[in-house]
């Protein structure tokens, strides 16, 4: 099996600046195993794997150890590759993600991305985070990570 990568630095205009994404098309979906294999072996925060929908595209983000349901520089790295290689003739770009519908559109020669908003909601008490952060927090609330609040820094 040969499948295409690309790896692109978000957020800068030069080489090994910015934040690198590995960017992977492919025409049909794999397995999940070939494709967190494939980012353990990148190495990179984030690899993007991405199939043409009827109407957009399909995308999944993979850490070297896990599937994660959002993730904005590879998303914003995977529209560098369908606007520049893969003859996308578009100025807006819709994904298709576990975290819902993402765009990205041109914006001259930047690309900007809408950010889904997931509010916090007010988080239980919670013993082993109050140990991790060695300190118990006036409030806690979560969306998919913790947000702790403390009094003073």
């Amino acid at each position: 099996m040969i499948i295409t990568m690309y790896q692109i630095d978000a957020f800068t205009d030069h080489v090994f600046g910015g934040n690198p994404a590995a960017v992977c098309p492919l025409d049909n979906w794999i397995s999940d195993g070939i494709m967190q294999n494939i980012a353990m072996e990148n190495n990179l925060s984030e690899t993007a794997f991405f199939v043409k929908s009827k109407d957009g595209f399909e995308i999944r983000w993979f850490t070297p150890t896990a599937e994660i349901e959002l993730a904005g520089h590879p998303t914003l790295a995977t529209a560098f590759v369908i606007f520049n290689h893969c003859n996308f003739k578009e100025d807006n770009i819709k994904f298709y993600s576990k975290s819902g519908e993402l765009f990205v559109a041109k914006d001259g020669d930047r690309l900007k991305m809408n950010f889904p908003s997931t509010p916090p909601v007010k988080a239980p008490k919670n013993s082993l985070l109050e140990r991790a952060l060695g300190k118990k927090p006036s409030e806690l609330y979560y969306t998919r990570d913790y947000l702790a609040v403390f009094n003073t820094e």
